[in-house]
């Protein structure tokens, strides 16, 4: 039987064949940790609907941290959940607010970790949606100048990079306006950019208890069947001046990233979210697949579709397996 000269087998033979003609390579540096954090002492609280991850409070998220850095983890992606919320999410902005405390509590003990803030008001507003509600729908531009108090404030507390994620126009310039005027030009804003309207934020709802009390967020998300329109999106928040890009959930717009990948040369960002590792603890869980090969092959592919970071609930064990601190088997 005739073969050809290149026979692809060749080069899969051994682990350690394959393993020097890897054409894509999953780091520690890819990996950004997210995090839930409450006020109160002592507090580690299961998520029901995200196996292995937890709400803390500043001095358990803390101790959690050493963990993070131990694996030399780059960063990290702070929610806060605060004590009391209003039609406008003024704990969003208060000097004592849960995410104000705990970015300074973590720059004073592991001042070399980059601490990311998640900039949106659902979770501190009481109807649950990212901006001021009039008349039964998010006001956009009244919603810019709260961003910005958001962003500020979270900079004056040390953050370095404050991620906006409501998706109301134009909220990346105001924010970074809002930055420049208060002194905080080198606070980087990592915009999501491209944020669908997706079925996969279930857990992240339950966890950042931010499901809106009415409605839904179609009308300033995405609609998922749209690529061209992610496209404009993140060219108008790079115009604004966007740091770094995000398309979120990454599994499902793949595609997106990639079109985008090959259209801007900003540092590009893929948010794994919760439902999508839900997905895969819950199959494993019942044994319907290998969990730590499917979370290697997931991360893997979001990487090869383009992305220079990956922020996943993942991350932590992720990085155990590259570090090779773990027996679990990756790819």
């Amino acid at each position: 039987m005739h073969f050809p000269e290149y026979r692809a087998r060749r080069l899969r033979r051994t682990e350690t064949l394959r393993r020097m003609v890897r054409e894509v390579r999953l780091g520690v540096d890819d990996l950004v940790v997210p995090f839930f954090v409450r006020h109160g002492k002592g507090i580690k609280e299961p998520l029901r609907s995200m196996p292995g991850q937890f709400r803390f409070s500043p001095d358990t998220l803390s101790k959690e941290i050493k963990q993070v850095d131990s694996l030399g983890i780059p960063a990290v992606l702070l929610f806060g959940i605060p004590r009391k919320k209003d039609p406008v999410g003024s704990e969003g902005y208060a000097r004592d607010g849960i995410i104000q405390q705990t970015v300074r509590r973590l720059k004073d003990t592991f001042p070399d970790l980059v601490v990311i803030t998640d900039v949106c008001l659902c979770e501190y507003t009481d109807h649950g949606h990212c901006g001021i509600v009039r008349d039964g729908t998010v006001d956009n531009d009244p919603t810019l100048d709260l961003l910005a108090k958001v962003a500020v404030s979270h900079a004056t507390s040390g953050a370095d990079i404050v991620a906006p994620s409501d998706m109301m126009d134009g909220r990346v310039g105001a924010i970074r306006e809002g930055l420049d005027e208060s002194g905080f030009e080198n606070t980087a804003i990592l915009a999501y950019s491209a944020k669908y309207a997706s079925g996969f934020y279930g857990p992240f709802r339950d966890a950042a208890e931010s499901a809106p009390s009415f409605g839904d967020r179609r009308s300033y998300q995405m609609d998922s069947a749209n690529s061209d329109e992610a496209l404009r999106e993140v060219a108008l928040d790079v115009e604004e001046g966007a740091d770094m890009i995000m398309v979120k959930p990454a599994l499902p717009y793949l595609d997106v990233i990639w079109r985008v990948r090959n259209a801007f040369d900003l540092p590009l960002v893929a948010y794994n979210v919760s439902g999508e590792f839900a997905m895969i603890k819950a199959a494993a869980a019942n044994g319907w697949v290998n969990g730590d090969q499917c979370m290697m092959e997931a991360l893997t592919a979001i990487k090869r579709a383009g992305a220079d970071l990956i922020i996943s609930y993942h991350a932590v064990e992720a990085a155990q397996i590259i570090q090779g601190l773990s027996k679990k088997a990756s790819l």
